[in-house]
């Protein structure tokens, strides 16, 4: 959310940041408003100095045995009282949608980011690997002989409907397999606390990371209000919700492996064959909370945690960063990363790493000390997928695959699968 203050101060500026996300001309709607808000809090404040004004001067009329004053005055203050109250309320009906207006702007781009209307604009900074080259016509995941008795799309989709899955054997003991070595190395490697969260959120948290009010659609809502989290981000960033934490104490990195849910709502049509997006999946997401000056560092080196992952993993991927039309809602700065896929021939975003400045943390009220004693400070919030273990694994799969259906795979992988070197051509561990 953004600082109503620095719109007041400088308004043009805002309009100008938003104008990169295709957002023309806000400050005006959000000034005026909170002008009004203003206003009725300054008219409140006036009918309270009024009424208290008034209840001193009836206990002068009752003390002067005047009992005309006294009844005139104590009607007053009646009046007063409740015309006090009428304006408190619309003072806060205004301050909530005030807030309610905030929470749907979306966050300012840095400086560096590219100007752009989608993906065809984002800005390629770096590859990695060299896509192998096949004696045969690679196929997707879902056609290769040694995946299909492991990958069930029918079942699943008797089971809960469209993007769903069923996993078995071989190919459900690799899922495992990638989940637990990311979650491993990140740990091991890149110092990130190791955390189980709940995957279900009330109200709050949701809009503490931005998917409320405006992305409600894109998640689910059980029947007695918590929301199924479309992504550990939710729950890891707000576990500062409320808080005010010591800077000695920053930065705090944590990763957490859990299922995630989404409705993809506005992905019909897109990518329906496989499991490249489902409404059920699993993914170790990676978030940082930091000092304002250490952030943009943070991003550099939380893409680099989520890069690692596919090297280990010898896929091949290039890293993008995203221009102003493609990013997310609260981002300021995103790097995605595509990892190669040669079933179909190109490469397709695995893991997005994203810094979000204050604009969470204003969401969630989240603070630290500073060193030296001032005034609490927003804290600034990152996250990043390291990595979708879905994705992952029709990378592992499709960059494996062999002419007879068999898969080999990874080496790094071979001590979580108790030295299993290959999906066999009949969907075996071997």
């Amino acid at each position: 959310m953004h600082d109503i203050r620095a719109i007041r101060e400088n308004p043009a500026a805002f309009d100008a940041a938003l104008a990169q996300r295709g957002s023309e001309g806000l400050s005006s709607s959000i000034l005026s408003m909170d002008e009004a808000r203003r206003a009725a809090i300054r008219a409140a404040e006036l009918a309270q100095s009024d009424q208290k004004k008034a209840a001193k001067d009836v206990g002068a009329a009752k003390a002067r045995g005047d009992e005309a004053e006294f009844a005139r005055l104590r009607a007053l203050v009646g009046e007063k009282k409740n015309e006090v109250a009428a304006m408190q309320t619309r003072a806060k009906d205004l301050d909530a949608e005030l807030t309610e207006l905030l929470m749907g702007v979306p966050n300012a781009p840095l400086e560096d980011v590219p100007m752009g209307a989608d993906e065809n604009d984002n800005v390629e900074i770096r590859t990695w690997g060299t896509p192998r080259t096949f004696d045969f016509q690679p196929v997707e995941h879902f056609e290769i002989g040694g995946v299909k008795p492991g990958m069930d799309f029918e079942t699943a989709a008797k089971l809960s409907g469209s993007r769903f899955m069923v996993l078995s054997n071989g190919v459900a003991r690799l899922h495992r397999a990638l989940a637990q070595f990311m979650i491993d190395t990140h740990v091991e490697d890149h110092g990130l606390s190791e955390t189980w969260t709940p995957v279900l959120v009330k109200d709050d948290m949701m809009y503490g990371t931005g998917q409320l009010p405006k992305f409600g659609e894109d998640s689910y809502r059980t029947t007695n209000g918590w929301w199924l989290v479309p992504t550990a981000e939710v729950t890891l960033t707000n576990l500062v919700y409320g808080t005010t934490v010591e800077a000695s104490s920053l930065p705090r990195r944590y990763v957490a492996h859990t299922q995630c849910f989404r409705s993809e709502a506005g992905s019909a049509g897109r990518d329906t064959s496989g499991m490249l997006r489902q409404h059920q999946f699993e993914k170790v997401e990676m978030v940082s909370i930091t000092h304002p000056d250490t952030s943009l560092e943070e991003h550099n080196r939380m893409t680099r945690c989520a890069e690692t992952i596919l090297e280990k993993l010898g896929l091949p991927y290039r890293t993008v960063v995203l221009c102003t039309g493609d990013m997310g809602f609260g981002a300021r700065k995103t790097h995605d990363i595509e990892v190669w896929l040669p079933g179909q021939d190109s490469y397709r975003e695995i893991s997005s790493v994203s810094v979000c400045g204050d604009f969470q943390a204003r969401r969630m009220n989240a603070r630290f000390k500073p060193a030296d004693g001032g005034k609490p400070e927003f804290v600034h919030t990152l996250n990043g997928s390291g990595m979708a273990v879905g994705r992952c694994l029709i990378a592992v799969l499709e960059n494996g695959q062999q002419a007879d259906g068999s898969v080999t795979l990874p080496e790094v992988l071979h001590p979580w699968l108790r030295g299993k070197t290959r999906l066999s051509a009949d969907g075996q561990m071997v």
